[in-house]
């Protein structure tokens, strides 16, 4: 089915709304993919600049109360503070997806669901490979295993003019789960010291929040003073904080019941939406990028100092597994799943078309730079192979996704000339008048 008439036929059964949201969250996340990418540029242009040191002198500059235990450096505040906004944004889009979104729907949601899941393991078998008996490396194997979402969105949009709104949503879908699982990686390996007792008393602010959201409590003055104490009290727990942001986001109610009893009248939509559409702009286009700046900033010490980051097998397990272990896992696990299960592949794709969504899965950079914080936070030098190897990856991985998706989008075109020539006189196409 061509690309015109896969638009009329969401047009036609109904999905407009989903089909606008979608749009939304694609400008969105364009426009916070383009400030990342700026943002991490100038950072690193800065930290290989004579001026270098003012660079490190404001990521290491602390503020914060120290009888909270909070005085950190902005680099902290910005990984444990900002990115705590983005994964709410990311447990309001994962409670979303489940309650009303393609999640719901397990025919529809197994082949992202399984892409994302292939796209972490593949990945990681590629870093450990490199890594076996490299003095404890091995403890970054979850590092290239993250899909940035606003990044990947930005490059999707550069390209992309004329493919169909399935493959966007197929890489909503994908994102979603990746970030799933990166909450619960983040969780669950990368929590050195765990205080129960901090941990239990979080639950009671998170608790309270979530009742408050129940019952459509909108109030700014009652959520937020709920939110930053859940978020304090899982930070003391040595969980790390962001894990309270999505923890949160799940608690919002997605739909909410109709005002009386009659079945006709629908259910609405809940909390979630209206908060994500609030701070969504706020994490893509201020938390993301900010972090970005303060992450992205290694020093690389010329032509040498390139080469020999390059010869490390930390820097060759990131940039490796985010290009090839990303795009061979999402493709082998999709194409397997279709094959062997009742699951299909959208009638408006081609496996040319997963390939490029595959490679854009490479794209890795905010929660991969995340993660690299935190496997190494005693080490500096690997933290640096790190950022130059996530950074290496991502542009890699993004430039070959550019390519084969402007080779697709140009064939999509060619597709949509075609119809636009087959139109009647009166302008609408034969598919929609079969419609009505």
């Amino acid at each position: 089915m061509t690309a015109p008439e896969s638009r009329l036929r969401l047009f036609a059964r109904g999905s407009w709304p989903e089909t606008r949201r979608v749009a939304t969250i694609l400008r969105t996340e364009t426009a916070g993919g383009v400030l990342l990418i700026v943002a991490a540029a100038i950072g690193l242009v800065w930290a290989n600049t004579p001026w270098s040191g003012a660079y490190e002198r404001l990521r290491d500059f602390r503020l914060g109360p120290e009888s909270l235990h909070l005085h950190l450096p902005l680099e902290a505040w910005a990984a444990d503070g900002l990115l705590a906004v983005f994964f709410f944004v990311v447990g309001l889009e994962l409670k979303r997806e489940f309650v009303a979104g393609d999640l719901r729907d397990p025919r529809r949601a197994a082949l992202p669901v399984v892409a994302a899941v292939g796209g972490m393991v593949g990945p990681a078998l590629i870093f450990i490979a490199f890594n076996l008996g490299n003095d404890g490396a091995v403890s970054g194997w979850a590092i290239p295993t993250a899909t940035d979402i606003a990044f990947a969105l930005a490059v999707l949009a550069v390209v992309s003019s004329h493919l169909p709104t399935a493959l966007r949503t197929f890489l909503l879908t994908l994102a979603v789960v990746d970030d799933l699982l990166a909450v619960t990686v983040i969780a669950i390996f990368y929590t050195d010291e765990l205080h129960l007792p901090y941990l239990g008393f979080a639950a009671i602010p998170l608790t309270a929040f979530a009742v408050a959201v129940q019952r459509r409590v909108r109030s700014f003055w009652i959520l937020v003073p709920l939110g930053l104490l859940t978020w304090w009290l899982v930070h003391q727990s040595g969980v790390h904080a962001t894990v309270a942001g999505a923890l949160l986001g799940f608690t919002v109610p997605v739909l909410h019941k109709p005002r009386d009893d009659d079945p006709r009248n629908p259910a609405r939509r809940g909390l979630a939406e209206q908060f994500e559409h609030r701070l969504r702009p706020i994490s893509a286009t201020v938390a993301v990028p900010v972090f970005a700046f303060l992450a992205a900033g290694v020093t690389i010490g010329g032509l040498s100092g390139l080469v020999e980051s390059l010869t490390d097998r930390v820097t060759l397990g990131i940039a490796v597994g985010l290009v090839c272990g990303k795009a061979f896992g999402i493709l082998a696990t999709t194409y397997l799943t279709a094959k062997l299960t009742r699951a299909e592949l959208d009638a408006d794709l081609r496996w040319i078309d997963v390939a490029g969504v595959a490679l854009l899965g490479g794209i890795g950079f905010t929660v991969s730079l995340l993660i690299g914080e935190l496997a190494f936070p005693d080490e500096p030098l690997r933290e640096d192979y790190v950022r130059i190897g996530v950074l290496i990856g991502t542009l890699t991985a993004a430039l070959l996704a550019a390519v084969v998706l402007r080779l697709r989008n140009r064939t999509y075109r060619r597709i949509a000339e075609a119809e636009t020539r087959d139109d009647d006189n009166d302008g609408i196409p034969d598919v929609y008048q079969h419609h009505q």
